[in-house]
């Protein structure tokens, strides 16, 4: 008899596979509005934005302030709307970082800022 592939089987190995190359798991209950040390205002929240900030920062010190801002909203941007197109356009900006420029020493410089160390994952974890 065929086992039934289910939406909580593939999070649970997603969270087992991430959890053996180092990341922190955290159960979304304990990140909810009602908990005790929410990280969203309401369930409606796409990002978690306190976490997304800080990732910003910390990944990409060499980035000016307001162009790591800049990258923030693009994320913060994306639509919830259609689902599948939001799910392709933030994969793509984790995967390849967001596309952002800046002035540095008075001409334009291309560059991305990273919103994940796929590399580090000590570095993606978010200070207790």
């Amino acid at each position: 008899m065929a086992t039934k592939l289910t939406e909580n089987a593939i999070e649970q190995l997603a969270i087992e596979l991430l959890a053996r190359q180092g990341y922190n798991y955290t159960h979304g209950a304990e990140l909810a509005p009602d908990a005790a040390h929410p990280e969203r205002a309401s369930f409606g929240d796409m990002f978690l934005e306190g976490r997304l900030r800080n990732a910003v920062v910390r990944l990409n010190p060499s980035i000016p302030p307001d162009t790591q801002e800049q990258a923030i909203k693009e994320v913060l941007r994306i639509s919830p709307l259609e689902l599948l197109a939001a799910n392709e356009t933030f994969h793509k900006l984790l995967t390849n970082g967001v596309e952002v420029e800046y002035q540095y020493e008075e001409r334009a410089k291309g560059d991305k800022v990273w919103l994940v160390d796929f590399e580090s994952p000590d570095a993606n974890a978010s200070p207790s």
